[in-house]
């Protein structure tokens, strides 16, 4: 969420900003409501003022035995007190509004974002690897897991619907290596400890990363209760903190978290409908990170590297690409996005988003910090990236590994945790 004193004093370059994320927003109503919110104020201030110096002027007159004439202001404080009351009753009125309002404003763009519209104006900041070149037409993986009776998509749409998937047997142990190796990789070599949270969150959760109330579309909610399947273990693992004061010297914390990760896809019909790319339900190794203000840039290279290092181990040629600002999330202040090539569909396509969201989350979930010797406190930095999304990953595999056979060399890097398997 947007600091409300920063909205009002820095009103144009806000809507700028809102426009270079390709949003038409006027501030207008929101700063006729919060000038009209706080002349309430400055004049409930003053009631207050009144009230105090009329009370002490009853309890002078009472001392004095003056009751009859301390009777007459002992009235007047009590209209000052219905006056505050029916301030404060506006108050209440008009203090959601105001607060929606913030909630539903997207972060503002780092300075160094590319200003831009869509994907296509997301510049490539480095590659890495070489794709691979085939002695025969490469097949899309949805094709070569059928015919290799590892994926089933049929039998998860009987069983549950469409954009599901069932992984069966070589295909489950790949699935289920990455995530042990993902995990491995980020706890051991990285630094981040491994957290195991809850597969649902609470309303205030939500609204803490950002999902609520804009994106409430994309999630599945349980019938008879306020409870939310995550879309991702961001929301659950930046809430570890939520509502607290950590210490300066604690920071940063890094968390790793595996979780199945559960999304409408709304608005997304007809795109990607064949394979794992768009699924309702996936996989995902998550990374997470609470900094302080003045690193928090330095650490979003190092997230990056750390994700990325996972296609590097399994031998995965990606790309990075810096997204614009009409094509990043609602809570990033700056986004790259990895890109796995796959050669199957002849394209880069998204493996993990790797951001550095400031103090926007922070201030919506009250995760603070103290530094040494300071008696106030500071909101802290979070950042997050995946590292990676499971089922992006073995699609990966599967296509950059595929064989003229039909079968699929086993990275060497997974082998160890797939029983020495070396193809399936």
């Amino acid at each position: 969420m947007l600091d409300l004193k920063f909205v009002r004093e820095h009103r144009a370059e806000v809507e700028q900003a809102l426009r270079n994320r390709g949003m038409d927003v006027s501030l207008d109503e929101f700063i006729q409501k919060d000038m009209w919110r706080r002349s309430i104020l400055v004049g409930m201030e003053d009631l207050r003022h009144q009230r105090n110096e009329l009370s002490e002027k009853v309890g002078l007159l009472k001392k004095a035995g003056q009751h009859q004439e301390a009777q007459v202001f002992i009235e007047k404080v009590k209209g000052i007190n219905q006056s505050i009351k029916n301030d404060e009753d506006l108050l209440e009125k008009n203090e959601p509004w105001v607060r929606d309002f913030l909630l539903n404003l997207p972060n503002l763009p780092h300075s160094s974002v590319p200003v831009g519209a869509s994907a296509d104006d997301n510049p490539v900041f480095r590659t890495w690897g070489e794709p691979p070149k085939f002695d025969f037409e490469p097949k899309a993986h949805w094709e070569i897991g059928e015919n290799l009776g590892i994926l089933d998509f049929e039998r998860a749409a009987k069983i549950t619907g469409a954009r599901f998937a069932l992984l069966k047997g070589k295909g489950a142990l790949l699935e289920r290596a990455l995530i042990n190796f993902m995990l491995d990789l980020h706890t051991r070599k990285h630094g981040y400890l491994e957290v195991l949270p809850p597969f649902m969150t609470n309303r205030a959760s939500m609204q803490g990363t950002g999902q609520l109330p804009k994106f409430r579309e994309d999630l599945f909610k349980l019938e008879g209760w306020d409870y939310f399947l995550v879309p991702t273990a961001e929301v659950p693992v930046t809430n570890i903190h939520r509502e607290e004061i950590l210490k300066e010297e604690d920071l940063p914390i890094l968390y790793t978290a595996y979780t199945p990760c559960f999304r409408s896809e709304a608005g997304s019909y007809g795109k990607d409908v064949r394979g794992l790319i768009r699924q309702h339900q996936f996989n995902k190794v998550e990374l997470v990170k609470f900094t302080t203000p003045e690193t928090s840039y330095d650490h979003l290279e190092m997230l990056l590297q750390d994700a990325a290092e996972v296609l590097q181990e399994l031998g995965l040629p990606y790309r990075v690409v810096v997204l614009c600002t009409g094509d990043m999330g609602f809570s990033a202040a700056k986004t790259y996005d990895i890109e796995v090539w796959l050669p199957g569909q002849n394209l880069y396509r998204e493996i993990s988003s790797c951001s550095n969201f400031e103090d926007y989350q922070a201030r919506r979930a009250e995760i603070r910090f103290r530094r040494a010797g300071a008696k106030g406190t500071e909101l802290v930095h979070t950042l997050n990236g995946s590292g990676l999304a499971v089922g992006r990953t073995l699609v990966a595999i599967l296509e950059n590994y595929q064989q003229a056979d039909g079968g699929v060399v086993v990275p060497e890097r997974l082998r160890g945790y797939m029983g020495g398997l070396e193809k399936i």
